[in-house]
């Protein structure tokens, strides 16, 4: 009898929040900017991740791990990284469609496996070798909306607005994966696996309101106030924010970051369905085949790395 780990149904349920959460976002982004729409998801999900916190406390029967600024600082390296990937990825969206951006994004698990390679001298599969390049041929029949590839559209495709912003949101969330997985690490062994990734969430979670919200009091200060104005259409995704982003830590606390984000590309199959019935967009068969590519791609990966 074959036993699904654990990381399995917690990436589902954070794939289910996120585009749930990122197409609530969508919408906010005719009333705030990009900046705005993304400080929401953290400003408003902050009291949920102390509910969270201290809920878990309760259930488990403990108390606070000892931490130290080493853990500080990689919440506060992580929780920006994750900033600029909103950020881009709600830039992304003015671009194209909510679906096509998100897409754009989803190179994230692609990216991390090339990291992993590279800077920590991880094998990869011929599996997860199959499945990176489907996923960037995916990402190409969606640059390219139908037009044949040839050096020219490739570079041209390459260029687009909505591509660079996708690409640098994949980059940005991959960099928050691996610092954020890295300070649930450097935590004692015998903290529960759960405190470890609500202390993640609720910590990186602070850091991020209070750094943005600051750069915004300076700089756009009648930004912020929509943000706070708007509560009533925000707070939805704050909660969908708390959520997810618990899930996604629980997921990086139990495994390798690549595999989470990797099987969490089942999110495109949600994407395309949030985008068609609850967004009323409509693919084009091009932009159908892509994601089903990148689809395909992702799942190969996962699948190496469960392997």
């Amino acid at each position: 009898m074959t036993i699904i780990p654990d990381w399995i149904p917690v990436t589902i349920a954070a794939a289910l929040f996120q585009v749930w959460r990122t197409a609530l976002q969508a919408r906010l982004r005719g009333s705030l900017t990009p900046a705005g729409a993304g400080f929401v998801r953290y400003l408003y999900a902050l009291p949920l991740d102390y509910v969270l916190l201290g809920v878990t406390l309760l259930a488990l029967d403990a108390t606070l791990p000892p931490f130290g600024w080493l853990f500080v600082a990689l919440c506060l390296i992580g929780g920006i990284a994750q900033i600029i990937g909103t950020n881009l990825l709600i830039m992304a969206f003015a671009h194209r469609n909510f679906v096509v951006g998100t897409a754009y994004a989803k190179t994230e698990a692609a990216q991390l496996v090339l990291v992993s390679v590279v800077i920590f001298g991880a094998h990869i599969p011929l599996l997860a070798i199959i499945g990176i390049m489907l996923a960037v041929i995916g990402v190409l029949v969606l640059s390219l909306a139908g037009e044949a590839i040839t050096p020219a559209t490739l570079l041209r495709a390459s260029m687009q607005p909505a591509a660079l912003c996708g690409l640098g949101a994949g980059s940005a969330f991959a960099v928050t994966a691996i610092i954020l997985r890295n300070a649930t690490l450097i935590l004692p062994t015998s903290t529960p696996t759960l405190l470890k990734a609500m202390l993640v969430l609720a910590l990186a979670n602070t850091l991020q309101t209070l750094a943005q919200g600051s750069f915004m009091a300076i700089r756009t200060p009648a930004e912020l106030g929509k943000t706070l104005l708007l509560w009533r259409r925000a707070i939805p995704v704050g909660i969908l924010s708390a959520l997810g982003s618990g899930c996604w830590f629980i997921g990086f606390a139990l495994t390798n970051v690549a595999l989470v984000r990797g099987f969490g590309q089942i999110e495109i199959l949600f994407t395309l369905a949030v985008g068609h019935f609850y967004l009323k967009e409509r693919a084009k068969k091009s932009e159908i085949t892509g994601l089903a590519t990148v689809g395909l791609g992702i799942i190969l990966i996962a699948a190496a790395g469960i392997r």
